[in-house]
């Protein structure tokens, strides 16, 4: 019955969050219900407050900063005329002739750079669309080129991606955001190859049937989130502070905390393990550099700093909050009894834990419609678990990483994605007319990148 419990709980999750309600709201009370379900109403509010809520400030405190940073940096670099001036540059040296691929990289760089999917998608969909158009390449695929450029190989595969879903995996397995660097960038350009090489082929399809852009007959109004004129940003300097996130990060991952004698840390702060911690020290101090760099850069130029700073701030409350809640009713759920037979099944499925790992990943991910919730759910509740499993098998937790990673940026963009739907409607495309584009970079494709990289990592070990 407990099993039965935490399945009705699953699925009333994904069917709501479907139907466009917060998970803020639904992430307690389907822990209730599961809850309910098990025969444990007198545990309710113990629960509530001592497991849920614990959850949730807990990975709230781990967590924050990178999603306060990262969306800050995101408005920065749009407000300061950054992201379009890196946009217009990849557009002018490729040519509107390759729209596909220009939408794709400029995505890329942004995404890799550390601006948020979301700021990505709104700032470059009239680029899109207006190099679209000029191509007479059917609208309907631009939604799939946005996603593939922001939802896939930057966010989970590339080393040294400061997407908090490259950052989940850290404090578990005592990683970087470098893991197993080789098997991220294959798998990376596995993503980005397949990706390109579909949507062209249905561009060239759509070409050869006869049909064009099509009519705007479902265009959206674009929400005009802080993305405000600032004067043209010369593109050299415009690259800098992506590249800067990127340097400074190895430079204290690599170079100064490796070097680096933490023995009065750990005196003042008993439970510290800076292991664990020194991958999300450097990824805070790269983004507060390369924040504090696109300030600087147009000193005297921002139109509204303070109006930019408070954007950003206030745009990284609802994500984390909402990963949070999740976070939170994965912990519930963890505590029920039948979720012992549901975690046995899931350490079992195979002899490989990174075979176990992917599945564990792929199916939170796709019952959540997060990679980052699904990834914290199964990490918060299998983590230990998988780790002891690699270690016994002789598996670098590099690899571990690297395969979480990539598995939860699969199923995380069933149709109930908070992520797709957004997209779709920035784009003024419905589920019909665009969302096959959409699953085949953003689901099947990251699948044969995860399968890629768990037979390199089983046969050569992380590299």
């Amino acid at each position: 019955m407990g099993t039965f419990a935490i399945i009705i709980s699953l699925a009333l999750l994904m069917f709501f969050a479907y139907r466009g309600i917060s998970v803020l709201i639904l992430a307690p009370i389907m822990a209730a219900v599961a809850i309910l379900l098990s025969g444990d109403m007198l545990y309710l509010m113990p629960q509530y407050t001592e497991t849920f809520m614990s959850a949730l400030g807990g990975y709230i405190l781990k967590f924050f900063p990178i999603f306060l940073l990262g969306a800050l940096f995101g408005q920065l670099m749009v407000d300061s005329g950054a992201a379009s001036s890196i946009s217009n540059w990849i557009m002018q040296k490729l040519g509107h002739k390759r729209a596909i691929l220009t939408v794709v990289l400029a995505c890329g760089v942004l995404t890799y750079g550390g601006v948020s999917l979301f700021v990505v998608a709104f700032a470059i969909y009239p680029i899109a669309k207006s190099m679209f158009q000029a191509a007479n390449i059917p609208k309907r695929l631009i939604p799939g080129a946005i996603a593939l450029g922001s939802f896939t190989f930057t966010m989970t595969a590339l080393p040294g991606s400061p997407s908090i879903q490259n950052a989940i995996p850290i404090p578990f397995f005592g990683t970087n955001v470098f893991a197993a660097p080789g098997i991220g960038t294959i798998s990376g350009l596995v993503m980005f190859v397949l990706g390109c090489l579909w949507l062209q082929s249905r561009a060239n399809k759509a070409h050869n049937h006869g049909e064009g852009y099509g009519i705007d007959t479902q265009e959206s109004e674009r929400l005009e989130d802080g993305v405000t004129a600032q004067g043209k940003m010369p593109v050299l300097l415009a690259f800098l502070p992506l590249l800067l996130v990127i340097g400074v990060n190895a430079l204290f991952t690599y170079l100064l905390f490796p070097n680096m004698d933490f023995s009065a840390f750990t005196e003042l702060y008993p439970k510290l393990d800076p292991a664990k911690q020194t991958g999300l020290w450097a990824l805070v101090i790269a983004l507060v550099v390369a924040c504090l760099s696109l300030i600087l850069l147009r000193l005297g130029k921002w139109n509204n700093l303070k109006e930019t700073v408070n954007k950003g701030a206030l745009g990284s409350m609802l994500p984390i909050f909402n990963t949070a809640s999740e976070v939170g009713y994965g912990a519930v759920i963890a505590s029920l009894a039948g979720f012992v037979i549901i975690r046995d099944m899931v350490l079992n499925v195979s002899s490989n834990p990174l075979i176990s790992e992917a599945i564990a990943m792929n199916i939170l991910a796709g019952i959540t419609g997060s990679s980052s919730g699904g990834m914290s759910i199964a990490l918060s509740t299998l983590g230990a678990d998988y780790l002891a499993m690699a270690t016994a098998a002789g598996i670098n937790p590099e690899l571990l990483h690297r395969i979480a990673a990539l598995a939860a940026g699969c199923l995380d963009t069933l149709p109930h994605s908070g992520a797709v739907i957004t997209l779709l409607s920035i784009c003024g495309m419905t589920h019909k007319q665009s969302y096959g584009h959409v699953a085949m970079c953003t689901v099947l494709i990251p699948m044969v990148s995860v399968a890629v990289a768990i037979t390199l990592g089983t046969l050569f070990g992380s590299f």
